[in-house]
């Protein structure tokens, strides 16, 4: 397939399509302002109650005329506009492709070295992929004060700033051994020293933690430094040949005390000055795995440095944060990266080294028992992320703000997403596009778009649709492309048309089935191998919950026998941690969630939840959320979704889940909370 980089097939068609939204635009404008001076948000509407006479009344009072004659005054020019603007619907390209290089002030990385990463020989022991989904109401500034937001192009340049920002920061995880004590025990000791005091990238797989007893310890198989195995010749500790004593954190076998041992060398094993895994791996620092502190730290950096084949031919400059496929992060890198950054904008107030606590339950391995992974509310999203799919990025001049935002950060960008007019969907005319926009860190190879035909009332004014996508994140040793497939949608809003929404559900599989089809094959100019798959990934907003008894249709669809939900036990059951992700629009503005780390600690507690999340519809359902006094089901109408193939194609390949987010850090800018998730593609291969 070919990738659209330009809306329309030929210059001249693009010279004309800018000619008559010029027309057009002046009418488009004024109508808008019109329609947002008669519909107040609830901020608006309290800061006329505390100043009846304040400047913004009386500006209202003013425009509001002004626009109105204005408005009818455009009118023929913009009927000329659309008479040359429609026709020209039929031959415009469903998506555009943008690959733009992060300027010397972006974030992370340049597209260069994101494409060599991604091009890179895929690790046998697999990689762990970021995913984000977020529903941003970017409608024209009239429409989205009935959610009661405002100010569509200022929201959308601070969503791209808020998402770059979050995304480029290190993320420091602690994880607590023991929640009740964090004394120095045999439990914490042997703990923290078998797993390790790392710095890890987007791309490395953790591996299992071995947990052990206060009654019995385990022999250390893994080396504190580098725990993914090997006896380098610079690890501190395997360079002096340490033997096993009852003393030493890493020789529990009880044999005597060993001169050579490069722990044992030290008189005091708690002076991070003289610590040998200090020396390698962070100077003074007190959670050492060789000092027992009962915790242990994972800083996900999303700086690394080049790769020895990299460093011959790739200078790092200012803007250049390195290269992905490294599993190290210096300190002066991270300091550079942050330096150039603008920083965090007033309203995202939370510190870029902010960190996530997570109590670890001794006794149960990651991936294993209950859940098996790290689930959180957070106030950024996750650092590192690799793909990102927005939804209702429909107002133009927003997407173009958005997307250059976005582009500082994620080099490969599929925007203006959908069909305009009569064209593609079916004999209803389209106002907006689909409003779907996807960004990646990795090569887009093959993208495509399908529009549902069966949207009803409003939301057929809007294409609708999926797009699909097919990403490049590594090749194997036999030059096979390895791949991923991800879906972007955006289901019927309509409440009670489940009948429409599972109808939907069905041509989205139907139409992945059939573009995973055509881009599998190998064909005789681009490869000889068939394309090894990574993952299968849907992200989206389904607009409908897993707990309403309105959705029970879209809960028993078949799509979730084929993909997996995280979390969800089954139909019309979420799991006890899972948050509601729609808001109520009535309390966006209230002091109490105005900031991402204050809607963060609403969310954490039952009350903030009931009071500012929209819940499944009952029978006893109210018209206002605040002040309910009834049984309320569940933690929210969680209805944005991450969904992944837990099988590859490939055998003996597998995805597992490894961390899970819902996120506040738009907070005062959309009437949803963000989702991501970190996936790990195993290959079941050991690394030699």
């Amino acid at each position: 397939m070919v990738l659209h980089t330009f809306p329309y097939p030929s210059a001249f068609l693009s010279f004309l399509s800018r000619l008559s939204w010029a027309f057009v635009f002046p009418c488009y404008w004024l109508l808008d302002r019109l329609l947002a001076s008669c519909v107040a948000t609830s901020l608006e509407k309290r800061r006329r109650s505390q100043d009846p006479c304040s400047f913004l009344a009386l500006g209202v009072l003013i425009s509001t005329p002004l626009y109105l004659v204005l408005l009818l005054a455009s009118l023929p020019f913009a009927f000329i506009g659309f008479l040359l603007w429609a026709p020209l619907q039929t031959v415009r390209n469903p998506y555009i492709y943008s690959h733009q290089k992060a300027d010397k002030h972006g974030a992370e990385q340049g597209t260069s070295a994101g494409t060599r990463a991604a091009l890179a020989e895929w690790r046998p022991q697999g990689r762990s992929f970021c995913f984000g989904s977020a529903n941003v109401c970017l409608l024209p500034d009239s429409l989205a004060r009935f959610n009661n937001l405002a100010d569509t192009q200022r929201r959308a340049r601070e969503v791209g700033k808020r998402i770059r920002n979050g995304a480029s920061r290190p993320q420091i995880k602690i994880y607590i051994d023991s929640p009740t004590n964090t004394s120095i025990s045999a439990a914490s000791f042997c703990s923290l020293a078998t797993q390790g005091f790392r710095r890890t990238s987007s791309l490395d797989h953790r591996p299992e933690p071995v947990v052990t007893t206060e009654t019995e310890t385990e022999a250390l198989t893994e080396c504190p430094v580098h725990p993914s195995g090997g006896t380098g010749s610079d690890c501190p500790v395997h360079s002096t040949g340490a033997q096993n004593s009852s003393e030493c954190p890493l020789h529990p076998n009880g044999e005597e005390h060993a001169p050579d041992c490069a722990v044992h060398q030290f008189a005091d094993p708690h002076s991070s000055v003289e610590c040998p895994v200090h020396s390698n791996i962070i100077q003074n620092s007190e959670d050492c795995p060789l000092h027992p502190a009962g915790v242990q730290i994972s800083i996900t950096s999303p700086d690394s440095e080049p790769t020895e084949a990299e460093k011959g031919n790739h200078q790092t400059g200012d803007g250049d944060m390195g290269n992905l496929e490294s599993r190290t992060a210096s300190r002066e890198s991270l300091i550079r990266f942050h330096a150039a950054d603008g920083g965090i904008s007033p309203n995202n107030t939370l510190s870029q080294y902010r960190t996530s606590v997570f109590k670890r339950p001794i006794g149960r391995k990651r991936r294993h028992g209950d859940d098996g992974f790290d689930h959180e509310i957070s106030a950024f999203f996750p650092a590192n992320l690799d793909f990102l799919c927005l939804q209702e990025v429909f107002e133009r001049r927003a997407a173009d703000r958005l997307r250059r935002q976005l582009h500082r950060y994620f080099p490969f960008v599929l925007s203006d997403v959908g069909r305009y007019g009569w064209k593609g969907c079916c004999s209803q005319f389209k106002f907006l596009n689909s409003g779907l926009l996807l960004a990646s860190r990795y090569p887009i190879l093959d993208a495509h778009y399908e529009c549902f035909p069966n949207g009803r009332s409003e939301d057929a004014l809007a294409a609708k649709g999926v797009l699909f996508a097919k990403v490049q994140v590594g090749s194997s040793a036999q030059d096979q492309r390895v791949v991923g497939y991800i879906t972007c949608t955006h289901l019927h809003a309509i409440e009670g048309d489940s009948s429409v929404r599972c109808e939907q559900l069905d041509m989205l599989l139907e139409w992945g089935a059939e573009f995973k089809r055509a881009t599998s094959g190998p064909t005789d100019e681009e490869k000889v191998l068939e394309d090894q798959v990574a993952f299968d990934v849907i992200l989206g907003d389904l607009n409908f919950d897993n707990c309403s008894s309105e959705d029970k249709l879209e809960q028993q669809h078949v799509l979730f026998t084929q993909y997996k939900d995280p979390c969800r036990l089954g139909p019309g059951e979420d799991k006890p941690w899972a948050l509601g992700t729609l808001l109520d629009t009535s309390g966006l503005y209230d002091e109490e969630v105005s900031s991402p780390e204050s809607l963060q600690k609403v969310m954490e507690h039952e009350e903030g939840r009931k009071e500012y999340l929209v819940f499944p519809a009952s029978k006893n359902h109210c018209p206002s959320q605040k002040g309910r006094k009834i049984p309320l089901k569940g933690n929210g109408r969680r209805i944005d979704y991450i969904l992944y193939k837990e099988e590859c194609l490939q055998p003996d390949w597998k995805v597992d889940i490894e961390e899970f987010s819902f996120i506040t850090q738009l907070a005062g800018l959309t009437d949803h909370l963000s989702v991501a998730a970190r996936l790990v593609v195993s290959t079941g291969e050991e690394e030699t």
